[in-house]
């Protein structure tokens, strides 16, 4: 490339930049305003706008429909077009819900509150961490409405630690964050996650970690929703390393709209922190949440490329 075609080249990515800062806080201001339309909304009108809304984004927008439709056959093979696209469409209903819903987190004042959206199932050993104010790992995933889920839990159980990736506008990530710490609840930026996450277990308090998504540094491969999957071993690092228990949190919505939340301890008596043990507790964590979104696909955020990492050589074969 002739040098001045660099210098041009240069300047029109700084410009390209420079732009993207300057659009950062009007996008702010305008997610603000309509959180403060939507919080004027029924829950019941929220549930019918998300399903519209929804219903546009797949018919007309088409916001990664491929890849979802694509994700939606690779893992269920056997279903018809028509299945698929059923499915397909709840999913987009789901994510919309999700982000209106977040919106609504200030409405939230309390327990009381909490369990008008929440109904919650927890194994016995998880309400004996509680007692004890151990610390432990929570492994969870991107179903239904996981922002306003990871508010209502920190109400009704303990204020919690959630791992989180920072959104590059720093105007909305700092917005997005006070909903998500609103009732006490922490975010650790996902950069931060061992030191700080090790810190938290140490102090015995919990840790929430979402596993189910396609990771920048690929540790290893597994068998996920019946394909080759890139996976980080984190969560079951922490835990071994931590020497604390390890359970799943799985939620979903019923037909009155009311999330039914279960959390299941994982075995990890038989685990040592070595790296055998953490890719066998990652493989038995993502087992039940596979379980999980194969029995509710609907739930689950399909519009992840989640395969992306997955034709890189391997470190290891699965």
């Amino acid at each position: 490339m002739p040098e001045g075609d660099g210098i041009v080249s240069a300047k029109k990515k700084k410009f390209s930049k420079k732009m993207k800062r300057m659009a950062c806080l009007p996008a702010s201001w305008i997610l603000m305003l309509c959180a403060v339309l939507i919080r004027r909304l029924t829950r019941e009108r929220t549930i019918s706008l998300s399903s519209s809304i929804g219903n546009f984004v797949y018919d007309h927008l088409r916001i990664r429909r491929s890849m979802v439709l694509s994700n939606l056959k690779n893992t269920f093979p056997e279903k018809t077009n028509l299945e698929i696209e059923h499915i397909a469409r709840e999913s987009y209903h789901s994510q919309v819900l999700n982000l209106l819903e977040m919106l609504r987190i200030p409405l939230i004042k309390d327990a009381r509150n909490a369990r008008e959206f929440v109904s919650l199932k927890a194994c016995d050993s998880f309400h004996e961490v509680l007692r004890n104010n151990q610390g432990a790992v929570v492994v969870s995933g991107h179903y239904c409405s996981w922002e306003i889920i990871g508010v209502c839990t920190g109400l009704l159980l303990k204020p919690m630690n959630f791992v989180v990736k920072p959104i590059k506008n720093r105007y909305l990530d700092k917005y997005i964050s006070s909903l998500r710490t609103f009732h006490g609840n922490r975010v650790i930026p996902k950069d931060k996650a061992l030191r700080q996450g090790m810190k938290a277990l140490k102090n015995g308090e919990i840790l929430v970690i979402l596993a189910d998504q396609s990771q920048r540094k690929v540790d290893q491969y597994i068998e996920f929703l019946r394909r080759r999957s890139s996976v980080f071993l984190g969560p079951a690092f922490l835990a071994l390393k931590a020497g604390v228990p390890l359970f799943v949190e799985l939620s979903r919505r019923n037909s009155h709209g009311h999330y039914e939340l279960e959390i299941i301890e994982v075995q990890t008596s038989d685990l040592q922190c070595v790296k055998e043990d953490i890719l066998e507790l990652v493989k038995r964590y993502h087992k039940v949440m596979e379980d999980f979104i194969l029995h509710y696909p609907g739930e689950w955020l399909w519009m992840h490329n989640r395969w992306k990492r997955s034709n890189q050589l391997p470190l290891k074969d699965f």
